[in-house]
């Protein structure tokens, strides 16, 4: 049997949203007849445009796969569970065309298919997606499908800029990610969005209580958590007359002074500027206030409005 190789390589191992996808790829073995072969290389070293051009090629006269691991399915099972389950995912579909090979290579250092019959056939190799041209149709067959699947997502959940970094850890991602919160799409075992969503519930508990206590009072409710794209709003309640746009701050403990210290100038400024947009045109009066938790167990401490 002459040489055929099965390459192998991973898109989507570090970003903070998005499906993990391998790709696994047999070209012909007529290189002659086959001259766009000469033309692959890494995936991230060619234009969008070329590997395009050279995706459709590589389905047409190939024989390429992909395995796909969900964000959430790799929050359950780990990083590495998850290049070793979606390597599995894109071999056997590779294996149901009958297609035969005689070696796999795969990128990197990670024998993926270890602990299976099909460890004795593999080569791990560095920058194996820049030597060996089925590793580079595999990165190339799997980075497109998965930009794909990235600019749907960003029809689905617009405002996140998925069609620009493709779930990466950018700066313009994480700033969407802490105005307009989290997506089923984003990966909350990996640190960064870890500590985003844990932000998140302890903002959402204190909004509770500062709430709960408000309507205690004689307020409506009118809006939790309002958000623009200029500003955003934690509470928004009416009394008397009177519309109150509330800030919640939380602290652990006061070792570093209280909730309130951590509303400064600018903030107000800023809530003043989104208030005063709100109620343009609206024939109320309304308020600046700021609401106050503290402690493990989110014990209402204080709601004062603010005088500006």
């Amino acid at each position: 049997m002459e040489r055929v190789i099965l390459g192998i390589d991973e898109v989507g191992r570090g970003p903070y949203a998005g499906p993990l996808v391998i790709g696994a790829c047999i070209l012909p073995t007529d290189r002659e007849n086959n001259p766009w072969i000469s033309e692959l290389n890494d995936s991230k070293k060619l234009t969008r445009i070329k590997r395009e051009e050279l995706y459709k090629i590589i389905k047409e006269k190939a024989v390429s796969a992909t395995g796909w691991v969900s964000a959430s399915e790799l929050d359950e099972i780990g990083i590495s569970e998850a290049l070793r389950l979606a390597t599995r995912r894109a071999v056997e579909k590779i294996r149901k065309t009958k297609t035969p090979f005689s070696e796999i290579i795969i990128d990197g250092i990670s024998n993926f298919l270890s602990n299976t019959s099909l460890s004795k056939y593999v080569t791990t190799m560095k920058k194996a997606d820049f030597y060996v041209k089925e590793v580079s149709a595999a990165s190339i067959v799997a980075k497109v499908e998965r930009d794909n699947y990235m600019i749907k997502l960003a029809e689905k959940y617009p405002g996140y800029g998925f069609e620009k970094h493709v779930g990466y850890g950018t700066r313009q991602h994480q700033a969407a990610m802490e105005k307009l919160g989290l997506t089923p799409e984003h990966r909350c075992s990996f640190a960064p969005v870890r500590k985003l969503k844990n932000t998140t519930k302890i903002g959402n508990k204190a909004e509770g209580i500062v709430a709960d206590f408000l309507e205690k009072s004689g307020h409506e409710i009118l809006a939790r958590n309002y958000k623009t794209k200029l500003f955003e709003v934690d509470i928004i309640s009416e009394k008397d007359g009177v519309v109150y746009f509330t800030e919640v701050k939380h602290r652990r403990n006061s070792d570093y002074g209280s909730p309130k210290m951590f509303v400064d100038e600018k903030k107000i400024e800023k809530m003043k500027l989104g208030a005063e947009c709100l109620m343009k045109n609206k024939n109320k009066s309304f308020r600046l206030a700021v609401g106050c938790t503290l402690g493990e167990d989110f014990r209402f401490l204080e709601w004062f409005p603010l005088d500006f």
